[in-house]
């Protein structure tokens, strides 16, 4: 099986959803089909997380979870890695008085 480059999710919990087809649950994570671990690293055999290949990983840092949502958690370093920095956008910071 070849890795695609858009990840999908692996999670902790599933749940049922109203249309019959299996939704991640509890603690999220992005993984890429192909492979045996999360972007994170996480072993997915060790710490029991179950494979979503039809979900994809869309969720952004700016994503509010309520205690509705079937998700619990989303991995902050899953995020980081996924989302990482475009090329055109410039630095949050400005350098006031640099040195000579």
């Amino acid at each position: 099986m070849r890795s695609s480059g858009k990840p999908a999710v692996a999670a902790s919990g599933e749940e049922i959803g109203p249309d019959g087809v299996r939704e991640p649950g509890g603690e999220v994570h992005a993984w890429l089909p192909g492979q045996n671990q999360t972007v994170c690293g996480l072993p997915l055999s060790r710490s029991r997380l179950r494979r979503f290949p039809h979900v994809r990983f869309d969720y952004a840092s700016t994503d509010v979870l309520t205690g509705a949502d079937p998700v619990g958690r989303i991995c902050p370093r899953c995020l980081a890695a996924t989302e990482g920095r475009r090329r055109d956008e410039k630095r949050p910071w400005t350098r006031h008085a640099p040195r000579p």
